[in-house]
């Protein structure tokens, strides 16, 4: 995927929040100047990152939210829900389970698993943390597909490598490890501390 369009897809779910507000109060058509005001950008990029989704907008009319929310879930393959395995049922981990707008978005978090006795057979925020060696046979079981990687940094590739063994093939990973993948894995690192680095410089300047 091109990186210039990264920014565009970032933006997307931030869109299809706002939309669903809007679906929600009974309203049928946005314009791009009020997705816009909202976002705080330009109309001309919210257009353009729209038409990156196959939609076109009505001149003066705007976008029929209901299209518009279709369009969006579609480009991002989030029209029907994806299972997820949740690898790591520590702080970190606990807290994705207990973050419930990941259902909201096209994924559902059907399992947790970890290698710790003391939490094998308990329950998170309502999903039950099974033993990890258990990955294998019920990844093959429910045909689960992606992982979400939640566990101390000096684990991360042996379970990454136990991961793709197993037949997952996409890996959302939350450590600090540039994972080494074969070809075809897909795998996207979310790096908190890179985060707090733009949010710490942006406070720097401001005051």
């Amino acid at each position: 995927m091109k990186v210039d369009k990264l920014p565009t897809i970032k933006r997307l779910p931030t869109y299809l929040r706002i939309l669903r507000d809007l679906s929600t109060e009974g309203k049928d058509f946005v314009s791009s100047s009020h997705l816009a005001k909202v976002l705080n950008i330009e109309p001309i990029l919210v257009r353009k990152d729209l038409v990156l989704t196959g939609i076109v907008g009505t001149p003066r009319i705007g976008y029929h939210i209901s299209d518009l929310i279709r369009s969006i879930e579609d480009f991002l393959g989030w029209s029907d829900s994806l299972d997820v395995f949740l690898i790591g049922a520590g702080h970190l981990g606990t807290a994705i389970l207990g973050y419930k707008e990941i259902n909201n978005y096209g994924h559902r978090i059907v399992a947790a698993f970890d290698k710790d006795p003391l939490k094998i057979g308990t329950s998170v925020h309502g999903i039950g943390v099974l033993d990890i060696a258990s990955v294998p046979e019920l990844r093959k079981k429910m045909n689960v597909r992606l992982a979400i990687l939640a566990v101390p940094a000096e684990q991360a590739q042996g379970i990454a490598d136990f991961l793709v063994e197993a037949g997952i093939q996409g890996i959302w990973n939350f450590t600090s490890v540039n994972l080494d993948v074969p070809d075809g894995i897909i795998t996207h690192r979310e790096d908190l501390i890179s985060g707090l680095a733009v949010l710490s410089v942006k406070m720097a300047r401001h005051m």
